[in-house]
This record gives structure tokens, C-alpha cells and sequence, in this order.
């Protein structure tokens, strides 16, 4: 399979056939090693977490309005003598960057631990087989089966059944949306009604989810 990975909008265009072709896949599903190969070839079907040095998360706690406002006190406290009110205020300063930051890592520690414990699964055909695999393992190509309260587990082409989905997290629509044979269902949609065997068309970062999370980081300041 080529290295080039196509877009989820590029695969709305394609009809179900011309879609197999380009992911080299079939209605049959993939072997566990073309699975594996594929794994090594694009990765795992998760967004990449940008993890923070702690020293540097730690001290950028003392950047932003409020901290500002305090060490613009200590400066002024130094430059009018009262050394005492000056060391006070760093101390009060340094206790709520500490408290801060011991909460933020216990609460993603927390968040960690969660995740794993809630950890997605779904239904994919391999070996001719369906088995239920952690949704991180599932690779382009694969024939997944999703139906009513999945949470779809990656883009995905509709190649049999009908569903109707709740995807206003990704794209704002309020109503369910009624997807067919040759449709596009995002991931991270919720199914709502129906049943429908999809062959997966993008994973991890390469989704309609994974693009808008990359677009949210970029914007943040």
C-alpha cells in the first residue's frame, strides 16, 4: 500500500470499489500481519499528546496577569525598602504556583488513568474473523462494524446498512445525520440508530477529529 495517505474528503468522492483499490483492501478484511505492517507503515490510530517539561511547566506558572501583578509588587516592595512585605509576597506567590501545579499533574495523572481504564474498543474483521480490538490498533483498510452508542473509532467509508449519527462535536450540527452505503462517517461520531460495516479510510491525526485538534493547537496562543 503506498505511504501517501489520501484525505477523508478525497475518499467522499471515491465510490466504494475504487476505494478498496486504493487501500488495497477487501471486503474480507485484513490478516493480523498486514495489520501489523500497516501499524509500522502509519502508525497507531491516536493523536500524538504533546507532553511539558515539568520544570518548564512549572515556571511558566509564574507567567500570566496575576503573577505579573504580584512580582510587579515584590519589585516595587524592594525599590520602597519593605523587604519584608516583598519576601511575603514571593513566598504567597510561590505557594500558589506550587498548589497549582501539583494539582494540574494529579489531575492528568488522574485523566491518565481514566483513559486507559475507559479505553475504546470495536468490532474488526481479521482473519475472516470479527474480533474486538482497542480502537488505537485499527489501520486503514480495515472492515470495522459499528452500530447503535459506538463510538465510531476512526473516518470511515459505509460499504453496507445505514446509520444515523451524532456528530454536532465535530462539525456543530444539531440534528442526527443519516449516512448511506458510499458515505463518510467521522470519527468520534456517536451512533445513534442502525447498523453499518465501514472500511476504514483514515486514522490517528489523518481524521476529520485529528485535523481539528491539530487546528485547535495551532490557534492556541
Amino acid at each position: 500500500m503506498s505511504a501517501k495517505i489520501k484525505s477523508t474528503i478525497d475518499f467522499k468522492q471515491l465510490s466504494i470499489e475504487e476505494t478498496f483499490k486504493i487501500l488495497e483492501a477487501s471486503m474480507l478484511g485484513l490478516t493480523e500481519s498486514e495489520a501489523k505492517n500497516r501499524i509500522e507503515k502509519f502508525g497507531y490510530n491516536e493523536i500524538a499528546e504533546e507532553k511539558k517539561n515539568p520544570l518548564v511547566e512549572f515556571f511558566s506558572r509564574f507567567w500570566g496577569p496575576m503573577p505579573w501583578l504580584l512580582e510587579l509588587a515584590i519589585v516595587l516592595s524592594c525599590i520602597l525598602g519593605h523587604y519584608v512585605e516583598a519576601v511575603i509576597i514571593f513566598v504567597l506567590l510561590t505557594i500558589n504556583v506550587v498548589i497549582g501545579f501539583t494539582h494540574s499533574r494529579h489531575s492528568r495523572r488522574v485523566l491518565e488513568f481514566l483513559k486507559k481504564r475507559l479505553a475504546i474498543k470495536a468490532k474488526v474483521l481479521r482473519e475472516g474473523k470479527w474480533k474486538v480490538k482497542d480502537a488505537k490498533e485499527i489501520v486503514l483498510g480495515d472492515i470495522i462494524l459499528v452500530g447503535l452508542g459506538d463510538l465510531v473509532p476512526a473516518d470511515a467509508k459505509i460499504v453496507s446498512g445505514e446509520l444515523s449519527v451524532d456528530q454536532s462535536a465535530l462539525t456543530g450540527e444539531s440534528l442526527p445525520v443519516n449516512l448511506r452505503p458510499s458515505d463518510i462517517v467521522y470519527s468520534s461520531s456517536i451512533v445513534m440508530r442502525g447498523e453499518a460495516k465501514c472500511v476504514v479510510v483514515n486514522t490517528g491525526a489523518n481524521t476529520y477529529f485529528g485535523k481539528t485538534a491539530e487546528l485547535v493547537k495551532v490557534a492556541k496562543p
